[in-house]
Parts: C-alpha cells; sequence; structure tokens
C-alpha cells in the first residue's frame, strides 16, 4: 500500500495550523498499515492536534476495532458518559445517540472527569448525504482569543458541572456509570471526586469541580479544557429547556456548568465562549472508510448537523490523569 502527505491549510485569516491528511492507496490490510505507520500517526496528531488518515477503507466494526487497537497506546472503557452510545465492545462504541437535526457542540471529551482520553479516534463506516462533519478547534488559539478577564476567573475558580440523571436526554446513570448498583456508583463518586445525592424518584444529582484550563503533559502548552460551553443550559434549544424546566424545575435540568465557586455563568458569556470556537472552527468532510485522530486535550470536537444515514465509531484512548496537567484548581471532595 503506498502513502503520500499532504496538509490542507485552513482559513487565512486562522491561527490553526494546518490540519494533517494522510492519503494511502489500496487498502489491503488496513490494521498492518496502522501498524506500520503507528509512529507517523501519533507524531502528526502531537505535531498538528488531528490527522484524517483518508483511503484506509474503514467498512465494518472489526476492522475499526483493529486499526484503533494498532494506533492507541490503550483503549478506555466511558464511565460518566453524558450521552447513550452502543458499545462493540472493550473500548469501541458507537457515535452519541443525538439528533441529526441538532449539532453537537465543541468540546473536550470527558473534560468533566479525573482521567480522560489523551486521544480520540474515529472511524467513518458510512457518511451522511449532507453536513456531519466531526469539526475541530485547536484550544490553545480559543484560549489566546477568550477574553483575558474571562480566562483569569476560569483558570482561578475553575467550573463546576452539575448533572441531574434523568431519561429525558442523556445517559441515564446505570448506562453513565455501567452498573446498576448504587453502592458502585457511590464508591465510584467518591474515588472521583464528585459529590453525589439520590433523589426520591431514584435519579442521582451530581457536581464536580475541575481546572478549566491545564498544560498539555506533552508539550506543556495551556489548553482550553472544559465543557463549560457544552454542558450549559444555555446551548440547548430554547424549547428544549423551557420543557425540561417546566418537567424538573431550574435546579433539576439534566446539565449545567457554573463557576468553580458556584456562581451562574450567564448566557452572554455561553453565547461568547460558543462564537470563540465557532471563529476557529475547521472542518473535513466524513468520506467512507475515513479514519480521525484526535489529540483530545489540544483539539475540541464538535458534530454538525446532518441529513442521510451516518455510522461513524468512537474509540476513547491513552488515558491521562488530570493530576498529569498541572490542574489550577483542587477538585472538590464529598
Amino acid at each position: 500500500m503506498s502513502s503520500s502527505f499532504t496538509t490542507r491549510p485552513v482559513d487565512p485569516d486562522l491561527r490553526l495550523g494546518p490540519i494533517a491528511v494522510l492519503t494511502t492507496g489500496p487498502a489491503g490490510d488496513p490494521a498492518r498499515w496502522a501498524a506500520e505507520h503507528r509512529s507517523l500517526l501519533r507524531n502528526l496528531v502531537t505535531e498538528h492536534g488531528a490527522v484524517m488518515v483518508r483511503g484506509l477503507g474503514l467498512h465494518d466494526v472489526s476492522g475499526a476495532a483493529s486499526v484503533f487497537t494498532r494506533v492507541a497506546t490503550g483503549l478506555m472503557d466511558e464511565k460518566e458518559a453524558f450521552a447513550a452510545r452502543r458499545s462493540y465492545g472493550r473500548g469501541v462504541y458507537s457515535s452519541s445517540k443525538w439528533p441529526p437535526n441538532q449539532p453537537m457542540c465543541m468540546h473536550h471529551e470527558l473534560s468533566y472527569a479525573l482521567r480522560f482520553p489523551g486521544m480520540m479516534q474515529f472511524a467513518c463506516l458510512r457518511a451522511p448525504t449532507g453536513g456531519g462533519a466531526t469539526a475541530l478547534a485547536d484550544s490553545p488559539t480559543v484560549l489566546d482569543a477568550l477574553p483575558d478577564d474571562l480566562v483569569r476567573r476560569f483558570e482561578h475558580e475553575g467550573w463546576q458541572l452539575v448533572r441531574n440523571y434523568h431519561d429525558d436526554i442523556g445517559a441515564p446513570w446505570t448506562e453513565a456509570f455501567g452498573t446498576d448498583d448504587r453502592t458502585a456508583v457511590e464508591d465510584y463518586c467518591r474515588t472521583a471526586a464528585i459529590e453525589f445525592a439520590w433523589q426520591p424518584d431514584g435519579g442521582l444529582r451530581t457536581r464536580q469541580r475541575r481546572s478549566a484550563v491545564i498544560h498539555h503533559p506533552l508539550t506543556g502548552r495551556r489548553c482550553w479544557f472544559n465543557q463549560i460551553a457544552f454542558l450549559s443550559e444555555w446551548t440547548l434549544d430554547p424549547e428544549i429547556r423551557e420543557y425540561l424546566v417546566d418537567l424538573h424545575g431550574a435546579e433539576g435540568l439534566p446539565f449545567t456548568t457554573r463557576y468553580g465557586n458556584g456562581g451562574a455563568v450567564s448566557q452572554d458569556t455561553v453565547d461568547l465562549i460558543n462564537e470563540v470556537y465557532r471563529a476557529h472552527t475547521v472542518r473535513e468532510p466524513w468520506q467512507h472508510g475515513d479514519l480521525l485522530l484526535v489529540d483530545n486535550l489540544r483539539t475540541a470536537h464538535s458534530r454538525e448537523p446532518y441529513e442521510g444515514p451516518r455510522d461513524v465509531l468512537v474509540a476513547p484512548a491513552d488515558a491521562v490523569h488530570l493530576a498529569d496537567c498541572s490542574p489550577t484548581v483542587e477538585v472538590m471532595t464529598s
């Protein structure tokens, strides 16, 4: 199998470097190719923040999983999942179950956890007929573009995520924690510095504080690493938010984010963060068989609305602990 390396420049008005695009020849054995080019792929991810491999011809779960395992240092089972996924075996999942006409805003996977993926791997088994790109944004660039006073506050206080596990939106607690054993959930929460409270209706409410800015453990670069905007109540469609408030009350929303001291994050602040993300977004439309590798700390990703069937597999990999990223705030203890 032959390979050629090209880079695609992004909008010249952006300060984000190019996305690496590797184009391969006909893929006789994608897993073998991935094993032979593992060092190259990982170096490109470190250099550019993401690399798209085009031409591998990934068409089924087993083939994609074989590539994932050869590129990664180790795949991760997902804990504290935000949205439901289908599991295809250890560390390989469907993309999140989310309405096709609704975007999933920029975020870093599991940035609210103490242990999160260093790399996200995606494989497109079927590309949509329109839209549906996994768009990307460089987090150091986003950090530099945000107002200094906002960054200083979040850097000093961190951010809080408050979740109420319902069946209305997102994953129920049994799926998020991978168990229906309350004691196991409580043990996990204590270990992961998550405050928890069981609700009279059997639901679960959790609260956790995390750093909003971290240092990349390999490069030392400061990264805007959080889900302050994505998991904000203000990112919800207004009609859906109003319905959920009527159903559960303002304190019972499935998720919302706060400043680290518990103060409310305004809609204007969330809109500002999302606007900065939009201004620094790059995208490469999916094609059948593509592989996308993303540095989860340096690079935020989103999912754009789409039309037609879309089948993208996800494999979180290369676990990193928050303590290894020079966090700026101490986590809460329950």
